[in-house]
């Protein structure tokens, strides 16, 4: 069970201080091993584009931005892709809720709590997983986005 989000049962900001459950508010750029990142643009609650439900997500879901000139190898570098949506300008992946929880994913990153994502982007679905599940398992994820970044992984 996740430690904080819609199965936990548990309501209200994370211990340290981010987020709530569910839809937690705007979208966070990525900053080096927890420091938040510059700018980005904010989907707040009802100022955003809410990714589509492809597939059920009894695990709630998240969503992880990435600059569209490094999708195709972050694709190709992943053992299993789940839900991927795509713009001109951003990948988004399709993560448990919660996937942010002791892992500061590193710039240019977005992390879109509930899969809020900025209306520009107006994504869409490119990758369509194999199996029942629409997530990308995220520390694999983690790691290749970090290799893609040339940032050292780090756990909080």
């Amino acid at each position: 069970m996740l430690p904080w989000g819609p199965r936990s049962g548990r309501q209200g900001p994370r211990p340290d201080g981010s987020g709530t459950a569910g839809p937690r508010g705007p979208v966070r750029s990525g900053g080096a091993h927890g420091v938040p990142g510059p700018g980005g643009s904010a989907a707040q609650r009802g100022g955003g584009v809410l990714l589509p439900a492809i597939r059920p997500a009894t695990l709630g879901r998240d969503a992880v931005g990435v600059p569209a000139v490094h999708g195709f190898r972050l694709l190709s570098r992943l053992p299993r892709s789940g839900c991927v949506f795509a713009s001109a300008d951003w990948w988004w992946w399709i993560v448990p809720a919660g996937s942010d929880q002791d892992l500061p994913w590193p710039r240019p990153v977005r992390y879109a709590p509930g899969a809020v994502v900025p209306d520009a982007d107006r994504p869409r679905l490119i990758n369509f997983p194999e199996g029942t599940t629409p997530y990308t398992p995220p520390i694999p994820l983690y790691l290749v986005v970090c290799q893609l970044t040339g940032t050292a992984p780090a756990w909080a």
